[in-house]
């Protein structure tokens, strides 16, 4: 093992993830470790930030697919730069920005829907006459930006 590579034990005491994260992050290719002659799997320093920001990611709610589209724009086989973490980082802060717009939407229209005790159905996002918002798709549309037709 070379100074570079670290044993997945090593990596799950930095990260604070189960081996077994590890492993099922090994899966869906977040990271790629090689093997030494025995078959253990050798992870680079590099993967220490690669692990934090996934667990950065998925407690911000972003779903591992998103995390992985992210993480492909970063280089395999080398530590990531600060210009490829910068690089990376507009396109999640995006992401958030949205996010972040959404929930105060979301936030501002329940003020409104918790307070009203459905006194006022023609205004409440809630309320679905005849269920005309499944044509829309599943959940609260209303309450997601949809808007009732007529």
């Amino acid at each position: 093992m070379t100074e570079k590579e670290i044993s997945i034990g090593t990596l799950a005491r930095r990260t604070g993830l189960a081996v077994s994260a590890i492993r099922y992050y090994e899966t869906l290719g977040l990271v790629r470790p090689g093997r030494n002659a025995g078959g253990q799997r050798r992870f680079r320093r590099s993967d220490i930030r690669r692990l934090s920001f996934v667990t950065i990611a998925q407690r911000l709610g972003f779903p591992l697919a998103r995390i992985s589209e992210l993480l492909a724009g970063l280089p395999d086989g080398r530590a990531p730069t600060q210009r490829d973490w910068a690089r990376m980082s507009q396109t999640f802060r995006a992401d958030l920005d949205a996010r972040i717009a959404e929930l105060e939407r979301l936030r501002d229209q329940l003020d409104g829907c918790i307070g009203c005790g459905c006194l006022s159905l023609k205004r409440c996002a809630l309320h679905n006459p005849g269920d005309r918002a499944r044509a829309k798709g599943p959940g609260p549309r209303y309450l997601l930006g949809d808007r009732a037709e007529g």
